[in-house]
């Protein structure tokens, strides 16, 4: 079983529990479009491939899963699970099993909007967010909503042009320069008056994350739940594992309901009485690694489930009140480490892609 990350970037962790999950059962690989990656210096093989939104990526990335024999794909990047969900049945056909839920599911995740309206179908509470400026506005006069807000992209990723406002002035600004900054971000923007901008009103509570984890069939296994002490460029920093069945029980409504493949990452604010979903991101998240420091051994299961199997007994135990920090460390990357600085393995075959 050879496993394959695909813009491994700084994944450095997740690279490291899965060797240790195969145990010499395969080899751990990881692609990117630079050679500098971090998570290049982990994988037992490394290899550059093009840009995701390069119109040959998808091409030479069936070409390289071919040629190594690649069992299970994972991306860790936003932007390429949506090729990826919608081109599966390419990988299967070369006996890669991409660990990516369906298209609906990635698009919904991504769709702020669309994450609300799912939340709700659920019986869920989501943040009140709007779409339109002047809706929060008149809002805001009739006192159906309260400073402070926050205006950020309607298809956003790692906290990319967030801005936090506390009157009108500063909304009516950062409208204007996230309209600007959308685009510029290469994040997706629609055609109305949004523009790609969404308004929410800022959750009450301490934040959560929620490790939500389903088979490779969509069936619901496990929640892990941590509570976020600190944040970094968006990603979790430093958080503690709790018991919270309240919290277990919304990751487990959200898993049936989605039924999703492998693990999502779910943001929740937590009252003590309430929740609120505020994102959902379709993938291995930066929190996972808090749940791995407690116990969670998601690695193994994903393994026993693509090979038919049961998982070991216990992979879903995880210890309470294990407070874990991510830190830097320094590693090599050396183009001796790559397998070719283009791929360009003959993808003919493919050529109806």
């Amino acid at each position: 079983m050879n496993i394959l990350f695909t813009c491994a970037g700084r994944r450095n962790y997740l690279l490291a529990d899965f060797k240790a999950a195969i145990d010499g059962g395969g080899m751990i690989m990881a692609a990117d479009s630079s050679p500098h990656a971090p998570a290049m210096s982990e994988a037992d093989k490394s290899f550059l491939l093009p840009r995701v939104d390069s119109a040959d990526y998808l091409n030479q990335l069936i070409s390289l899963c071919h040629r190594e024999d690649v069992g299970l794909l994972f991306s860790l990047n936003d932007h390429e699970l949506p090729l990826l969900s919608e081109n599966r049945h390419h990988f299967q056909a070369i006996g890669t099993f991409v660990v990516v839920s369906p298209p609906e599911v990635v698009e919904m995740a991504f769709d702020k909007m669309a994450t609300a309206s799912f939340s709700e179908s659920i019986g869920l509470s989501y943040t009140k967010t709007y779409e339109i400026l002047d809706d929060v506005l008149t809002d805001l006069k009739r006192g159906e909503v309260q400073y402070p807000l926050l205006v950020k992209p309607r298809w956003g990723t790692a906290s990319i042009c967030i801005e936090e406002v506390i009157d009108e002035r500063e909304l009516i600004l950062a409208w204007e320069l996230g309209r600007h900054k959308v685009k510029r971000a290469g994040l997706r923007a629609s055609t109305n008056s949004a523009e790609g901008l969404i308004i929410q009103e800022k959750a009450q509570g301490e934040e959560y994350g929620l490790d939500i984890v389903n088979d490779l069939h969509g069936k619901y296994q496990a929640t892990f739940v941590k509570r976020k002490i600190s944040m970094r460029a968006g990603e979790t920093d430093k958080a503690i594992t709790e018991h919270i069945p309240e919290l277990m029980l919304l990751g487990k409504r959200v898993g049936e309901a989605l039924q999703h493949i492998g693990n999502i990452d779910c943001d929740v604010f937590w009252t003590g009485k309430e929740a609120s979903i505020i994102d959902i991101n379709p993938r291995f998240g930066g929190g996972y690694p808090f749940s791995a420091a407690a116990g969670a051994r998601v690695p193994e299961a994903i393994l026993a489930w693509s090979q038919g199997k049961e998982p070991p007994v216990g992979w879903d135990n995880i210890n309470y009140g294990v407070a874990s920090s991510k830190c830097d460390k320094i590693v090599t990357c050396s183009s001796e480490m790559i397998q070719g600085r283009n791929v360009n393995f003959n993808f003919s075959v493919f050529s109806d892609l």
